[in-house]
């Protein structure tokens, strides 16, 4: 069993920088694909970057440039470095894992609760 838990949310002015991390405890995430989400009020969730089992990275096209996404697999974590926000960035921020290698063959299946982010212009 995976269990995922953010931190690193909070307030930020536009312009400004966050780093979220994810922990998992349980079973080593190594042999997973790690992703981040996000969802904003009133909106879907969309994909913001992900990293599979050996390193591919993908980004949300809205994120490109300004976010890193790494893993850190002795640790059991996930980061998410977030620079040049915006308030269109505002959401709250999902850690997720797959059972397997990439998120694009098999659909996470863990979840953490998630942290809130807030930009304000």
């Amino acid at each position: 069993q995976v269990q995922l838990v953010e931190s690193g949310g909070g307030l930020v002015q536009t312009g400004g920088s966050l780093r979220l991390s994810c922990a998992s405890s349980g079973r080593t995430i190594s042999t997973n694909a790690m992703a981040w989400y996000r969802q904003a009020t009133g909106k879907q969730r969309e994909l913001v970057a992900t990293i599979s089992s050996v390193g591919n990275i993908v980004y949300g096209d809205s994120v490109k440039g300004r976010f890193t996404i790494s893993r850190d697999n002795a640790k059991n974590t996930v980061s998410l470095q977030m620079n040049s926000l915006k308030p269109e960035d505002t959401a709250v921020y999902y850690c997720a894992a797959s059972r397997g290698p990439n998120i694009f063959v098999i659909a996470p299946q863990y979840w953490g609760p998630g942290t809130q982010v807030t930009v304000s212009s």
